[in-house]
């Protein structure tokens, strides 16, 4: 599919919860935090995620004029109706440019680019902007001190396009999986029918995250090495050797270092876990655009989207830039 990204931007929140002032609300010292999940900050909404999301646009934009489509791809919605995007656009100023959600869990952000890659082919749309913004750190549970450890809030946005004649980017390769067999090793039980507050036995506690890391982890790494596999076959590449750039969802310490054992080198892997945390759907579009502003990114290149979601789910986008 000939589509380009052609611009990027983030926003992170200015207020900062560092390792040293989060161990004590879940019990850990600092360095179980640093060393264990691998985050030794992160940043915490005090703004409307809606404020948060046209902030990682407006920086993409660099202020040209509105695009034809804006997806909100996220799992944190502002509230269950309308659809967080409505927000996104009423408070860029946008009125009838068409808006929606794409809610893929963690894996939000790279299915609305093969969406919106679908949309410019068919000739639907033009110019669209995908938007990630979450406010994770609402739905922490500090009684799971691992899931704690991890999550923070932020925004990344991308603005995609047709690819002119003269130039070679494309999407060249999207595949993705689901093995609802995980459906309940990450989950908000929270929020909709199945533990809805007017049932018997609502329990606050429906609303916060909770996740099982070691069987996401063990389940993750038993079908993504076929996944992958299948992905350079469909981008006719050898093999990991031929990615330029590796832009993976934020997931864990663990979940990075293990990009390694899939042949991906730790100096191809665009890492921000550290300063930022597992920003859920945030966390790819974040990274994408810390790298492209970083220069690390050139025309030409090969860069691979990567990530799991709850689910479990699992997708690789496969880019010439």
């Amino acid at each position: 599919m000939r589509i380009q990204i052609v611009a990027t931007g983030f926003y992170a929140p200015p207020k900062v919860e560092t390792a040293e002032e989060l161990g004590p609300k879940i019990g850990r010292e600092p360095e179980w935090i640093k060393t264990r999940a691998g985050v030794a900050k992160r940043h915490i909404a005090e703004e409307p995620v809606e404020r948060m999301a046209a902030q990682a646009v407006l920086r993409a934009m660099a202020g040209n004029g509105p695009p034809d489509l804006l997806l909100s791809a996220a799992l944190t919605p502002r509230q269950a109706v309308p659809d967080t995007s409505v927000f996104i656009a009423r408070e860029l100023g946008w009125n009838g440019v068409p808006a929606y959600s794409i809610h893929a869990t963690c894996l939000s952000f790279v299915v609305a680019l093969r969406h919106a890659a679908a949309m410019i082919t068919t000739g639907a749309h033009r110019r669209v902007a995908i938007v990630s913004a979450e406010v994770a750190s609402l739905g922490r549970d500090y009684e799971q001190p691992e899931s704690c450890a991890l999550l923070g809030d932020g925004a990344g946005a991308a603005i995609v396009e047709s690819t002119p004649t003269s130039k070679k980017s494309r999407l060249l390769a999207w595949v993705m999986r689901t093995y609802p067999e995980g459906a309940e090793l990450t989950q908000i039980p929270g929020a909709g029918q199945h533990r809805h507050p007017a049932r018997p036995g609502a329990n606050p506690k429906d609303l916060m995250f909770t996740m099982n890391g070691p069987a996401v982890y063990k389940l993750a790494r038993t079908h993504l090495g076929s996944l992958l596999d299948e992905a350079y076959t469909r981008a006719g590449l050898r093999g990991p050797q031929d990615i330029d750039l590796v832009i993976p969802h934020q997931a864990s310490a663990l979940g990075l270092a293990s990009l390694r054992r899939l042949g991906l080198p730790e100096e191809r892997v665009v890492n921000i876990l550290a300063d930022y945390g597992n920003c859920i759907a945030a966390s790819m579009p974040m990274a994408l655009a810390h790298a492209h502003q970083a220069g690390r990114i050139s025309r030409g290149d090969r860069v691979l989207l990567l990530g799991t979601g709850a689910g479990l789910s699992m997708a690789a986008a496969i880019l010439i830039w």
